[in-house]
């Protein structure tokens, strides 16, 4: 099987060994993505901001490998503080329309940089 790696200046850089994503076959896995704010580094103080950065940056790097949102088969997000899941879904469902992708949500000690939530996707190249 070959893959190929995925990477886009509209999506934060990867900050350790690995890459935004793989596309294998027809399918693209993403790595996750902080609410990072690909300009500046940052993430903002609210869940809510965080959240709708990093589906952003899922989208960027999903296009950038040929693929949308629309082709989303199942996502995780992982959350610092499952209180937050109300607020997270709300912008969640903003980004996604039915048939909404599988998912998995769950509660995470720490994430990388202090975030508050980060969010994973598998796509069906179009």
């Amino acid at each position: 099987m070959s893959k190929k790696q995925v990477a886009t200046n509209k999506a934060p850089g990867a900050i350790g060994p690995y890459s935004q994503a793989i596309i294998a076959g027809n399918w693209v896995y993403t790595s996750g993505q902080l609410g990072l704010d690909p300009e500046t580094g940052t993430l903002s103080e609210s869940v809510q901001e965080q959240a709708r950065q990093s589906l952003s940056n899922v989208k960027a790097i999903l296009e950038e490998a040929g693929a949308s949102l629309e082709h989303v088969v199942k996502t995780t997000v992982y959350l610092k503080d499952m209180n937050d899941f109300a607020a997270v879904n709300e912008v969640y469902s903003s980004f996604f329309t039915e048939p909404y992708p599988a998912r998995s949500a769950v509660e995470v000690a720490r994430l990388p940089k202090d975030g508050l939530v980060e969010i994973e996707a598998v796509a069906r190249k179009k």
